[in-house]
C-alpha cells in the first residue's frame, strides 16, 4: 500500500462510475469502493470520485451509517468502514468455499511439525484466527478459529503491518491499545517500527512470549497475487519445545504451506470468477 490520501485528495483523477441496475446494487458498489481504499473519505471527495450528484451520495452514505456498515471518524466529516462491514469481511474468510482445503494444508503442516498451526488475518488492531489445527501434544495452548489476539504483539500481526507504508503503521498502531501482556511486550510506537522494518526485510515474524508467558510463535505472509497480504501461516508451541532459535528451522515448512495456501487463494477461471471446482 502507498500512502495515504483522503479520497477528496483526488487531484482530478477521472472518475469512478458506481455499477448497478438498482439501488441496492449501487450501494453495494460504493461499499466495494470504499473497501478497497485504504484512506478516510468526506462527502464531497466521493462527489469528485464518482461524479454522482451530492443529495444522492449523501442519502446513500446516510443508509450505509445506519445500517452500521459505515461510521464517522475525528470530526465527524470523514467516514471510515464501520464494525458491521468489517465482520461481514472475516465471516466470508471465516467460511469460504476454500476452507476445507486450506484446512488440509494446515493439517498437514500440524503432522509434519509436530506442534499447533494457524491461519490468521488482520481485523483493525487485532488477528483473527480462521483456522487452526492443534498438535496432539499434551502440552499445549489451545485455541480455536475466531479468536483474536492483539496485533502489535503477535507474529501473524508483525508480518502483515510490516507490509505497510511508515505512515500507514504510525495511524494504526497510534489507534491500537497497545497494552502490556508480559514483560516482553513491546508498547513503545517507535520500538515497534524498528522491529516492523526488520519484519519485513526478513520475511518472517516472531512472537517471543509476547502476549502470552511460555508462548512462542513465528509467522510468514500467505501470497497474494494482487499486492499486500492480509493472510498469514503461523506455527506456535511451549517455550520448551520452540525457542525462536528453533522457529528459524521451521520457516522452509510454514513457506511451502503459505505458497499452497496462496494458490488455492489466488486460483481463478480464465473470466476472472472464483474456480469453485
Amino acid at each position: 500500500m502507498g500512502e495515504i490520501h483522503r479520497i477528496d485528495e483526488s487531484n482530478g483523477h477521472p472518475t469512478t462510475e458506481l455499477p448497478g441496475d438498482t439501488p441496492t446494487l449501487r450501494l453495494f458498489a460504493l461499499l466495494e469502493m470504499i473497501a478497497s481504499k485504504d484512506q478516510l473519505f468526506t462527502l464531497q471527495g466521493l462527489v469528485e470520485e464518482t461524479g454522482m450528484a451530492k443529495p444522492t451520495l449523501h442519502r446513500m452514505l446516510q443508509q450505509l451509517e445506519g445500517a452500521g456498515l459505515l461510521t464517522r471518524q475525528n470530526n465527524g466529516r470523514h467516514y471510515g468502514t464501520g464494525v458491521r462491514l468489517r465482520r461481514f469481511a472475516e465471516n466470508l474468510l471465516l467460511n469460504d468455499t476454500h476452507h476445507g482445503a486450506r484446512h488440509a494444508i494446515l493439517r498437514n503442516l500440524v503432522a509434519e511439525l509436530g506442534e499447533s498451526c494457524n491461519v490468521t488475518t488482520l481485523s483493525g488492531s487485532e488477528v483473527v484466527y480462521l483456522d487452526r489445527v492443534e498438535t496432539s501434544e499434551p502440552l499445549r495452548f489451545t485455541l480455536h478459529a475466531g479468536s483474536r489476539v492483539p496485533a502489535h504483539c503477535s507474529a501473524s500481526g508483525k508480518m502483515i503491518l510490516s507490509q505497510l507504508s511508515p505512515a500507514q503503521r504510525r495511524r494504526l498502531l497510534g489507534r491500537m491499545p497497545l497494552e502490556r501482556y508480559t514483560n516482553k511486550t513491546v508498547t513503545d510506537v517507535e520500538l515497534i517500527e524498528t522491529e516492523l522494518k526488520q519484519v519485513r526485510r526478513d520475511g518472517y515474524a516472531i512472537d517471543d512470549e509476547e502476549f502470552l508467558p511460555g508462548l512462542v510463535c513465528a509467522a510468514v505472509l500467505v501470497p497474494c497475487a494482487t499486492g499486500n497480504s492480509n493472510l498469514c501461516i503461523a506455527v506456535q508451541a511451549p517455550v520448551m519445545r520452540l525457542t525462536p532459535d528453533k522457529a528459524l528451522k521451521l520457516l522452509p515448512a510454514l513457506r511451502r504451506a503459505a505458497d499452497a495456501i496462496g494458490e488455492i487463494e489466488n486460483e481463478v477461471t480464465d473470466d476472472g470468477s472464483p474456480d469453485l471446482n
